[in-house]
């Protein structure tokens, strides 16, 4: 009997090889991301502003100041692919990248508004889908210790960083935090 490989868990799965793809390019041909960055400062009238409100989270940053190019990519895309497909399956394909779209758009624009920084990444999602992840054995009228523990640890520790000059949008991580933690509760308790 013959092991089949099955695309599993398609939005994330996507996601990972669209994302893997941009980094390879900006590591090895065109640096994307000053293509992709979320808008600093946002342009109502400029259509590319609003493509980027979505484009970041595909880029990473390349730099290698971290001693690897592909770190960045790495250690957001090891919590996404651990956590994403159990969320996927939880939640569903269609819920997961329409709570994926919110939070990167919220996100950006909140960024644009409160820090005039451009932003590239995925850790927002990583965050959200660490939060919701602490809900897929969620049961009505309860609140799950394992959210409780994992707001404190991640989104506590990210609170902290914000105050370090460390070129990484906490900002970012903490509106990924707070997303899964509204989508979680929002989605099991309908």
């Amino acid at each position: 009997m013959g092991v089949k490989m099955t695309y599993n868990s398609p939005v994330i799965l996507t996601f990972t090889l669209v994302s893997f793809l941009v980094v390879l390019v900006s590591i090895y041909l065109l640096d994307l991301n000053i293509y992709l960055a979320s808008p600093g400062h946002f342009k109502w009238t400029s259509i590319q502003d609003y493509i980027n409100l979505i484009t970041y989270v595909f880029a990473h940053e390349t730099s290698g100041l971290t001693g690897s190019k592909f770190a960045h990519f790495v250690a957001n895309f090891t919590i996404i692919l651990l956590i994403g497909p159990s969320v996927e399956e939880k939640f569903g394909a269609k819920r997961l990248l329409i709570m994926m779209l919110l939070t990167a758009v919220v996100t950006a624009i909140l960024n644009a508004i409160l820090f005039g920084d451009n932003i590239v990444g995925a850790s927002g999602l990583a965050l959200m889908l660490i939060i919701l992840g602490s809900f897929t054995n969620y049961k009505k009228g309860e609140i799950p210790i394992t959210f409780v523990v994992i707001c404190i640890f991640f989104l506590g520790n990210e609170i902290i960083d914000a105050f370090s000059d460390d070129r990484i949008s906490q900002f970012a991580h903490i509106a990924g935090g707070v997303s899964g933690g509204f989508f979680g509760f929002y989605f099991n308790r309908r």
